[in-house]
């Protein structure tokens, strides 16, 4: 009788605002070898998208395997503050629960501070299932959680050194400023930088959990390369501006619809403008050098596992949580369901993989949804059939991606939300204007957005009301439809202090 098999070690690797072409495999001046050999002995895909193109939504969805509107955080303005109140336990949860032992270090941005005039109940925090944790920040910072070792207090001169740069750009839109993005090279080396210091914790952990025997998930989450672009010193060279093409600005009359109330920075955007090409290029030699860093801090543990003989039995998964407009379409940051922004990189390695799909490319339309019926199918356990999501280890059967968008950053009332389906040829965006309880009443147009992805990838000749198209935008209505009513169904929720009017 053959032995059961070892369940497998489970590494989820992340970063934070990568654009999904920011890969050697998509994009070659870019220099990411060791995701590139991960695709390489994994599977590459290159459609895949995240449902909420903001950063407390996203996480909440692809750590729940739920849609943001079925989990009831929709904004980065909400958050759900007590685990009485989440509708599914956390993929953390399941594999703690599994038998697991589970690493978390770096960022999920779970929690949300109280502000004047907000009568919001925070009660007793929780880890939501990591047994180890380790957080850049302090105990005292927005996303603080409890039992978790904090770069601040427990290495003090890195974190002065490494977190000197944000608190003179704008830090109360962490980062997302005009001299953000223009960036500087930095005081520190790689080494010195917070994803270096979580580096450092997360091997300690992984020899730790290797003495302690059993199966362990490690998830691995960077704060780059979301803005400021802060490069470390070593690795601020590694690009040579010819090797960096300029930002295409849109020309004059082009086609660039808003669907309501995108984020957009008329005053970033005007500096932007004026700048000379070479200084362009220059944040985009800066963004690129970021993605080489996190790059190689995920190459140092995957180097880790190989030299002590765990490689072959860890799965890996590299994600992000949405991309980054870098200047394309007038725009920075993310906010939006354009291209750019809703794209995300994502590659799986390791155990449970089909010989014939090793180090192939698959443009299935993937979301982030998938990302916790996969893990759990690769840790051998079962897959909740609440979940919307498929697992990419096995055949799709879906037609398109989706995505919701419910107005930017941290607004408390909500807008009318704007959906949109996408497949690899088209992409369908639907929106109302104005705010939630006005579209309910239904007197207001129904604006729309339709693209030919394959002949104007960058997304700038809508052909919504083109007579000819509308057999197609009839189509992509019909299946976004469907999928809104199929997965509608389960978890329809509010976060609890959300606000409509």
């Amino acid at each position: 009788m053959s032995e059961p098999r070892k369940a497998p070690n489970i590494l989820f690797l992340m970063t934070d605002q990568h654009r999904w072409d920011c890969l050697g495999r998509a994009r070659p001046e870019v220099k990411t070898p060791h995701l590139d050999a991960l695709a390489a002995r994994g599977v590459w895909f290159d459609q895949a998208v995240c449902q909420n193109p903001q950063c407390v939504p996203s996480r909440y969805s692809l750590t729940t395997g739920l849609y943001p509107s079925q989990v009831g955080v929709r904004n980065n303005n909400q958050a759900i503050h007590s685990d009485d109140l989440m509708p599914v336990p956390t993929l953390f949860q399941r594999l703690q629960a599994a038998g697991y032992l589970t690493i978390g270090c770096g960022k999920t941005h779970w929690y949300m501070p109280t502000r004047p005039g907000r009568d919001i109940p925070v009660p007793e925090r929780s880890t939501r299932g990591f047994d180890w944790r380790y957080m850049s920040g302090s105990a005292n910072t927005m996303w603080h959680e409890p039992h978790t070792v904090f770069h601040r207090e427990d290495d003090p001169e890195t974190a002065r050194r490494s977190e000197a740069w944000w608190r003179t750009v704008s830090p109360n839109s962490g980062g997302e400023s005009f001299e953000g993005y223009v960036g500087r090279v930095g005081d520190c080396t790689g080494a010195e930088m917070r994803e270096g210091w979580l580096m450092t914790k997360a091997l300690d952990a992984l020899r730790r959990a290797k003495k302690r025997g059993g199966p362990w998930h490690l998830y691995l989450s960077f704060e780059a390369p979301h803005a400021p672009l802060e490069v470390p010193q070593d690795y601020a060279d590694i690009y040579s501006l010819d090797d960096v093409p300029d930002v295409e600005l849109p020309p004059e009359g082009a086609s660039l619809p808003r669907h309501y109330n995108m984020y957009h920075s008329d005053e970033i955007m005007t500096r932007w403008t004026a700048l000379p090409e070479r200084e362009r290029r220059e944040v985009w030699r800066r963004y690129y050098a970021l993605c080489t860093y996190v790059d190689a801090q995920f190459g140092r543990v995957l180097e880790h596992l190989k030299s002590t003989g765990e490689l072959e039995n860890t799965f890996v998964l590299f994600t992000s949580d949405h991309g980054e407009s870098l200047g394309e379409r007038w725009r920075f940051s993310k906010y939006s369901l354009y291209e750019a922004s809703v794209r995300v990189p994502l590659i799986m390695a390791g155990p449970g993989i089909e010989a014939a799909r090793v180090g192939s490319r698959d443009s299935r339309c993937a979301e982030l949804v998938d990302i916790v019926p996969t893990l759990l199918e690769a840790a051998g356990l079962p897959h909740p059939q609440e979940l919307p999501g498929e697992s990419l280890l096995q055949p799709s059967y879906r037609r398109g991606g989706f995505a919701e968008f419910h107005s930017h950053g941290y607004e408390e009332i909500l807008h009318a939300p704007a959906y949109m389906w996408r497949t690899p040829e088209w992409k369908l965006i639907l929106f109302f204007d104005g705010y939630l309880n006005a579209a309910r009443r239904g007197d207001g147009p129904v604006s729309g957005e339709l693209y030919d992805l394959r002949a104007d990838p960058r997304e700038r000749c809508n052909l919504y009301e083109r007579a000819e198209c509308l057999v197609v935008r009839e189509r992509l209505t019909r299946e976004m439809l469907y999928q809104l009513a199929i997965n509608w169904s389960q978890f329809p929720r509010y976060a609890s202090h959300s606000r409509n009017r």
